[in-house]
């Protein structure tokens, strides 16, 4: 593990434990993310993304064990779909728990996306708890692709930038979401 890698990871935690807002590469696309248990940060989010918080955002972890800890109870399904899932996946699950209540949907549901990814994983596993992760752009705006497409406005709101990847001009996707519902229903909502 390189030394900038290590100290990214160190203020990022840091700024996050502080209740601040970090940009940051993702598995998919560059995200704006937060502590998601942390209701002042996530209101904050919705500002810079100048976006209706009645739109939710969701929550990256890095290890499925641990939904058993933010979601009421988790759909047998869900379980497989992680197994399986060969690109990333986002996956809404009703009855949230233990999370930002402005986080949230209307209905209490919650997006996690279990982070396959280096830099997210250990940065969750250092943090401790789940990351809130929007797209890295201004509500109705398209999302970047990589770390150059970032509007400036966005970049200058958060308060730490990580460096880790920020040359890296891969054009990444956004994850699939799949929507479960308490009685085994299934809904894709973007493939």
């Amino acid at each position: 593990m390189n030394t900038s890698f290590v100290e990214d990871l160190v203020k990022a935690v840091e700024v996050l434990r502080s209740g601040g807002i970090i940009l940051y590469p993702t598995d998919t696309i560059w995200g704006v993310g937060c502590d998601a248990t942390n209701p002042v940060a996530v209101r904050r989010i919705y500002e810079i993304k100048q976006r209706q918080d009645t739109k939710s955002m969701l929550v990256l972890m890095e290890n499925p064990n641990l939904l058993n800890s933010y979601i009421a109870e988790v759909p047998e399904i869900a379980w497989e779909l992680i197994e399986v899932a060969d690109s990333p996946l986002t996956i809404i699950y009703p009855g949230a728990k233990n999370l930002a209540a402005n986080l949230l949907a209307p209905d209490g549901s919650v997006g996690i996306r279990i982070t396959t990814e280096a830099f997210t994983q250990q940065l969750i596993q250092r943090f401790r708890k789940p990351l809130v992760s929007t797209s890295a752009n201004i509500s109705g705006q398209k999302s970047p692709l990589n770390f150059v497409e970032i509007n400036d406005e966005i970049k200058k709101s958060v308060d730490y930038i990580v460096k880790f990847r920020q040359d890296d001009l891969t054009r990444s996707n956004p994850s699939g979401i799949i929507k479960l519902g308490v009685g085994g229903q299934i809904e894709i909502i973007r493939k």
